[in-house]
């Protein structure tokens, strides 16, 4: 990517025309949330003074507008995603909710005592609490693939859990800690030999990879906005329609319903039948704006720019030769996590945002992946797409000055 093409990419996000105790704002914490750019700022404040109204319940002006907006962002998803049909995207509040979706669900109609559900060893919290819930909820055990030193599945395990007691198969798409990039359609493919579906989580990988559903032909993908530049408070969960037609609702209320009485519910079609209440219409329509950005950026230019950023960013923490970068994976996205030395991780993070350099510090949700290294967390850095090497060298120059305080 050329200067003329990036500078007109950063122009698109305000908040990064700022200073950070006096510094220019340098914001390397994409993995926690994007920045936002203009345009789904923009589709806030108009949905905010021209749209608001509740939808699918109106027939006036107002209701109808927004209904039609929130339903063409169902569609700008399944294009993003190659869904087969809108209906099978259902709108939550994030990725956390997308799982604890269908771990609630579907545990309720498909999981049973001595039934297993496996993982991998490098999941987020969100993707290990709700299964533990559920297999404790129904007498079921969680089982975990084992990973490497690098942070790579080990593969030669996967098949020994992939048993008839394994009634779901749940795993990241990218590691939000290591940046390791799984070969998810390996183990689709896996565990479809052995009639077992798959759950993805995606968060990690929906901004930085092109993700087709239909060719992965996983059973479950989840996401969410706000870490693909659109507003908090908006995900999205992908379901194949003939498993979304078994599950039982997740949650009971407006909009699921299709009869009530005192003594009997039916419930309403998909996608309606998993988006109880009143949604956030506005975040949804910004995360049509957000997909519009990803998609005139272009996931080509993304990928190449973001995996030059992140080996330019890795050989430069190398060069310092005190740094022990954790995650090596062959495959990787644009997350670095390391460790500075004898330097605890906090207190690195503490004085980078001293110098206006916004980093995270800690074990990122993932204990477990923690207790593996043996360690009690990182410093990572993550990038996104209007970032630059200047603020990759204006982060190496502050760890220098980091490493001299504490010699």
């Amino acid at each position: 990517m050329n200067d003329t093409d990036l500078k007109h990419i950063r122009q698109q996000f305000p908040i990064l025309d700022q200073q950070v105790n006096g510094n220019p704002l340098v914001y390397f914490d994409n993995a926690a949330t994007t920045q936002k750019p203009q345009q789904v700022i923009d589709s806030l404040t108009n949905y905010y003074t021209k749209l608001n109204s509740n939808i699918h319940r109106g027939v006036h002006y107002l209701s109808q507008l927004a209904t039609n907006a929130y339903e063409e962002s169902r569609e700008a998803v399944r294009h993003l995603i190659n869904a087969k049909h809108a209906h099978e995207i259902i709108f939550t509040r994030g990725t956390t909710e997308s799982i604890n979706l269908v771990a609630s669900s579907f545990s309720k109609k498909f999981l049973h005592p001595g039934d297993t559900v496996v993982i991998s060893g490098m999941e987020h919290h969100s993707n290990i609490v709700p299964w533990q819930i559920a297999c404790e909820g129904h007498q079921a055990q969680l089982k975990v693939i084992p990973i490497n030193e690098q942070g790579e599945i080990i593969f030669s395990e996967v098949e020994k859990l992939l048993d008839q007691s394994c009634k779901i198969l749940a795993v990241t798409h990218v590691s939000n800690t290591l940046g390791t990039i799984n070969d998810i359609k390996q183990l689709i493919n896996m565990a479809h030999a052995h009639e077992i579906p798959v759950l993805i989580d995606g968060a990690q990988a929906i901004s930085h990879i092109k993700v087709d559903v239909q060719a992965l032909d996983c059973d479950f993908y989840c996401f969410s906005g706000h870490k693909m530049y659109a507003p908090m408070g908006v995900g999205v969960l992908y379901g194949k329609e003939k498993i979304l037609d078994e599950m039982p609702p997740y949650q009971g209320g407006g909009e699921m319903i299709k009869t009530v009485t005192f003594t009997r519910t039916t419930f309403n079609e998909l996608p309606f039948k998993f988006e109880a209440g009143t949604p956030s219409v506005g975040d949804v329509l910004g995360l049509k704006e957000a997909i519009n950005f990803i998609e005139q950026t272009g996931y080509g230019l993304i990928e190449a720019y973001e995996s030059d950023l992140l080996h330019y960013g890795t050989k430069k923490l190398e060069q310092l030769g005190y740094i022990r970068i954790i995650g090596t994976a062959p495959q990787k996205t644009s997350v670095i996590s390391f460790l500075p030395g004898n330097i605890h991780p906090f207190d690195a993070g503490t004085i980078l945002d001293k110098l206006g350099i916004a980093v995270r510090t800690g074990h990122h949700c993932t204990q477990p992946l923690m207790d593996f290294y043996k360690i009690s967390g990182t410093v990572r850095a993550s990038f996104a797409i209007y970032n630059t090497k200047e603020e990759i060298d204006a982060m190496i120059a502050a760890l220098e000055r980091i490493k001299i305080m504490f010699e």
